[in-house]
Formats: structure tokens, C-alpha cells, sequence
């Protein structure tokens, strides 16, 4: 029989790690919302909802408010979907409300709060958490689906470990896990590619960095732009036009928001000496055991969370369902295939479980 969650030592990891003090669990969303009246109606909704004391960019979308409820956490930090959402993910909208929030620090909200203060673990997770529970008092639903990329991923976790009672499943990925492990990797993975591709530039830069951990927030972004040109060799693309933002969010107020959340998170993320909200992540000390069924995807290419760091992460965890995928000819940016197994996680292992 697998052990239960014990909640009172969660509370302790994170309140050593992040300083978050889980809040007691609210009561059952009610019946009845104020968004979902009938319960075959649609749902096209996009507003700032005052969360964390300040206003943040949602937007709600799907075919029938009976459906489950996704709540999507975007990767960066500064990276939000929300531009990008109905290019990827309308075929979804069928099967489930795709809730799509741009983060403290990010998009939208970053436009609407240009300085939001010292982005921590514990703040982000407590943004988190208070959108969960606004999402599901506006769609009177007791849980949400989880579901994150790369620093996504993180939060994901530091989510579902703090309030599990608002989630019915989490899926990752691009899994990080742990701020030494993760960096150590990448760079020995970039480094090993740059020798077997006889790539002499890029080995040179990285040996003149020398392996992390680094006080140098540019290596950081180094390191990305040598693994993200190894992925695209490797890897198969996203479809065209993936990324072009829709039409209400190409505009140059939302272009300058975009890209000031980018450079503004990426900082508070790393650190101007290597001790960002990153340095802090620790996922193992919160524990193995989680509440719901956790998925993990992970691309065989991928050289920023590396396949055997998540699936080490994998074998340590519990829970009620799990399971591990490995994508070929998949990097660590989503495309087809990682989406595709998303949703055939979401209908074949969670939808069948929410009554």
C-alpha cells in the first residue's frame, strides 16, 4: 500500500525551501458559477484578475463548461502562452476549458505591473494557488488539471505539493528538478555535443565558463542558445506559425510586454550572481510522495532538463498513477509530439478519472 501524504512534513519542506505556508484547503467549489450557469455553454473569457495584490492577464476558452478545466503554467519564467494558445492547443477545446495565465513578471501582467517586485518560489507559488482557486470558484469546479513546461514544470510541482486538494492530475514537461543537477547536466551534455560535432566555437565558450555553478548570469543564456542550435538538429519543428502571436496580442504594447517580462524574469530567475529563485529549486526535499497521478514527457534531445535527471526525479517520486514518456526527435521546446502526448495522456489516463 502506498503511504499516504504526509502533509505536515510537505509543510516543513516547503516552508525551509520557499518559505510557503500551505493554506488550510477551502471548501468544494459550488455547483454553480458565475461563468457557468448552463453547463453546456461555452466559455470565451479573458480579464486581470487581482491575484497576489496586483492584476494578472487570464483568459478562459472551451466548447462546454462541462468539461474538465486545464490550467496551463508557462515556461521561462517570462514566456507566457496566452499569445500563442489557439495556434497549439483549439483542437483541445472540444474536450476541455484551457486556462491560460501569464505569470507575475510575464505578458500581460508584466505590462500591467512593470515592477512586481522580487520574483521568489514562494511568490510564484502562492500566484498560483490563488489562481487555481479563482479558476475554480469562476467554473464551479472542485479540481483543475496541471499542466507545465520547463519552469512550468517547477511550479507545477511546488503547486501540486502545496494544495493537492485543488488538483486532479499534473503532467510535466521538460521536468526541472533540481538547480545543481539540472545545470550540471546541460552543460556536460552541450559540451559532449559540441566534441562530437567538432563544433570548436562553441566548445571553446563553454570550457571558458568552465562547469557551473556559475555567478555569471550571462552563461546561463549562453549555454541556451548553444543547446537550443544542437536541439533544432536533432529534433523535429514545430508546426509553422506555432509561434506567431494571434492578432489581439501583435500589437507593440503586447510586443513590449513580451519582451520586458523575458529580460526581466530571466534575471529574477538566475540571479546578477547566480543566486536567482533557480539557485533555490530543490524539488527532492519536498518529498516523494505525491496526491494525485503525476506524468512526466520528456524529449530524447533535450540538453536544458535532461531526460536522465527527470527520470531519476521519476523513480524517486509515489504516486496514486504514474508514468514516464520519452519522445524521440523531440527537444526541450514544445512541438507536435509533445502536445500530442499531452493529449493522449489527458484522454486516455485523467479525463476517464473526474466524474
Amino acid at each position: 500500500m502506498r503511504t499516504p501524504l504526509n502533509a505536515g512534513l510537505v509543510a516543513a519542506a516547503l516552508s525551509l525551501i520557499v518559505g510557503f505556508a500551505p493554506a488550510a484547503a477551502s471548501a468544494p467549489a459550488a455547483s454553480v458559477s458565475p461563468a457557468c450557469s448552463d453547463p453546456t455553454q461555452k466559455l470565451d473569457e479573458e480579464r486581470f484578475v487581482t491575484i497576489g495584490g496586483i492584476e494578472q492577464w487570464v483568459t478562459i476558452r472551451g466548447d462546454s463548461c462541462a468539461n474538465p478545466v486545464i490550467l496551463f503554467l508557462h515556461g521561462g519564467p517570462g514566456n507566457p502562452l496566452s499569445p500563442f494558445a489557439a495556434n497549439i492547443y483549439a483542437g483541445w477545446e472540444k474536450d476541455f476549458t484551457l486556462v491560460q495565465w501569464d505569470q507575475r513578471g510575464a505578458g500581460r501582467t508584466f505590462g500591467r505591473n512593470p515592477e512586481p517586485g522580487v520574483l521568489t518560489l514562494d511568490l510564484m507559488t502562492r500566484d498560483g494557488v490563488e489562481v487555481a482557486e479563482w479558476v475554480r470558484r469562476r467554473l464551479g469546479k472542485d479540481k483543475v488539471i496541471l499542466v507545465g513546461g520547463s519552469w512550468g514544470s517547477a511550479l507545477g510541482v511546488l503547486m501540486a505539493k502545496a494544495r493537492p486538494d485543488l488538483f486532479h492530475a499534473y503532467i510535466g514537461s521538460g521536468q526541472l528538478v533540481d538547480y545543481a543537477e539540472n545545470q550540471a547536466a546541460s552543460y556536460r551534455l552541450a559540451l559532449a555535443r559540441a566534441k562530437q560535432d567538432q563544433d570548436a566555437d562553441a566548445q571553446a565558450k563553454l570550457e571558458a565558463m568552465g562547469p557551473p555553478p556559475w555567478t555569471n548570469p550571462r552563461n546561463f543564456g549562453a549555454v541556451r542558445r548553444i543547446t537550443r542550435a544542437y536541439e533544432a538538429r536533432r529534433s523535429t519543428p514545430p508546426p509553422p506559425g506555432w509561434w506567431t502571436p494571434a492578432p489581439a496580442y501583435a500589437t507593440a504594447a503586447d510586443e513590449a510586454a513580451y519582451e520586458g517580462g523575458d529580460d526581466y524574469s530571466y534575471l529574477q530567475f538566475v540571479g546578477l550572481a547566480g543566486h536567482g529563485m533557480f539557485s533555490r529549486l530543490h524539488l527532492r526535499d519536498l518529498g516523494a510522495d505525491f496526491a494525485m497521478p503525476v506524468f512526466l514527457i520528456e524529449g530524447e534531445e533535450d540538453l536544458v532538463t535532461a531526460p536522465d535527471v527527470a527520470r531519476s526525479y521519476f523513480d524517486f517520486i509515489r504516486a496514486p498513477k504514474k508514468a514516464y514518456r520519452l519522445l524521440p526527435a523531440t527537444g526541450h521546446d514544445p512541438n507536435a509530439a509533445m502536445v500530442a502526448a499531452q493529449y493522449e495522456i489527458l484522454m486516455t489516463e485523467i479525463r476517464p478519472r473526474i466524474r
